[in-house]
């Protein structure tokens, strides 16, 4: 037997994971061909960002030229940022249609596909809100990504009371997610007094888990701090363990999200939660290819040491990693995020760019 007949011949680690625990896997792009790949190994939902929908679209071009050209020719008083949107829109529109027999089978819980705000709104809670009732219109099974800063806190309230299913982003901290989770059990109390429908939101918390790591990493090689390296693959992780515990032990009825990976313990050290993972696809596939075992490990605790020594050396971990690491106030200003804002807002800026391309062609 060839090596590629064994892989084949095995089912794969991700799908075990799906079938046999509490565990759902979703896909870390909206792109058709990859969430198409993710399904089969047990993918239930999908996430999209700026940043996911920019690779999408630049790496089909030839889908994705002629298309930009019809919209622009069916919105001609549009701008080249409304363009983009609306590609958007129809890429996340056709994700999920691949997600719906997910979302009827697990009444709601998932099947979702993410199409996160646009980050230029970041500042304004009632554009945020509007923003996200529209999205969530586009599709049944449609989420809505909206960031845990303090203006994007607000907007989650106000959003789950008006019956958006929210999958909270740009979040890193255990106080972020905490935050986060509250506002929606505030919206859906809202609602439950109000007399509107009760449903199955499937709303999520995201712990962008490998940005942290990044973060922590760069700060100990500016701050001049020598410890094992080993060390700082195990700070998302931490703090990911310990939201989802403190979400299980509050009774909330959102759950956490993994995503931002940079190591496949930000998978294998979840497994047997009731949270979500999302790898990006080629993560998924090199889980598969080098079987990482599908073990309940959710319970097993980081070791205490390598908390010890991150929470001592690192005053970014313990803002992390504490309950009460971060104010509400000081959401904004922490490092990951500044980080992340900027990179979504990047990536705007590039969408609109390759519009701009489309549109006004450079004179030869």
């Amino acid at each position: 037997m060839t090596a590629q007949e064994y892989a084949e011949s095995v089912e794969p680690t991700l799908l075990t994971a799906a079938r046999t625990t509490k565990t759902s896997l979703w896909n870390d792009s909206a792109d058709p061909v990859e969430l198409g790949q993710s399904i089969e190994f047990g993918a239930v939902g999908a996430t999209c960002n700026p940043v996911i929908a920019l690779t999408a679209i630049k790496g089909n071009m030839s889908l994705w030229r002629p298309r930009l050209e019809k919209l622009a020719l069916a919105n001609p008083n549009a701008t080249e940022s409304h363009i983009g949107w609306l590609a958007v829109e129809r890429l996340s529109i056709e994700a999920a249609q691949l997600l719906e027999p997910a979302f009827q089978r697990t009444g709601g819980r998932d099947g979702r596909l993410s199409i996160q705000t646009d980050p230029r709104l970041h500042r304004n809670a009632d554009a945020l809100v509007e923003q996200a009732i529209h999205f969530s219109e586009l599709a049944p099974n449609i989420i809505v990504k909206i960031p845990a800063t303090k203006v994007g806190i607000a907007a989650i309230e106000e959003a789950t009371f008006r019956g958006v299913s929210i999958n909270v982003t740009v979040s890193f901290t255990v106080s972020q997610a905490l935050a986060a989770a509250e506002a929606i059990e505030r919206g859906m109390k809202r609602r439950a007094a109000a007399g509107l429908e009760e449903k199955e939101f499937g709303s999520v918390v995201t712990i962008m888990g490998g940005r942290l790591d990044d973060w922590l990493k760069y700060r100990a090689t500016k701050d001049r701090v020598l410890i094992d390296p080993g060390y700082l693959e195990w700070a998302g992780v931490a703090t990911l363990k310990k939201a989802h515990h403190l979400f299980v032990e509050r009774g909330y009825r959102s759950r956490i999200l993994s995503a931002a990976f940079r190591n496949f313990m930000q998978w294998s050290e979840l497994v047997g939660g009731d949270l979500v993972v999302s790898p990006p696809f080629d993560w998924q596939r090199r889980i598969n290819e080098n079987e990482i075992p599908a073990e309940n490990r959710i319970d097993i605790p980081v070791d205490p040491k390598i908390i010890d020594v991150l929470h001592e050396r690192l005053p970014d971990f313990a803002r992390a990693y504490d309950v009460d690491g971060l104010s509400i106030d000081e959401f904004d200003s922490f490092g990951p995020t500044l980080r992340t804002l900027r990179q979504f807002l990047e990536a705007n800026a590039e969408l609109d760019a390759l519009v701009r391309d489309i549109l006004v062609p450079q004179a030869n």
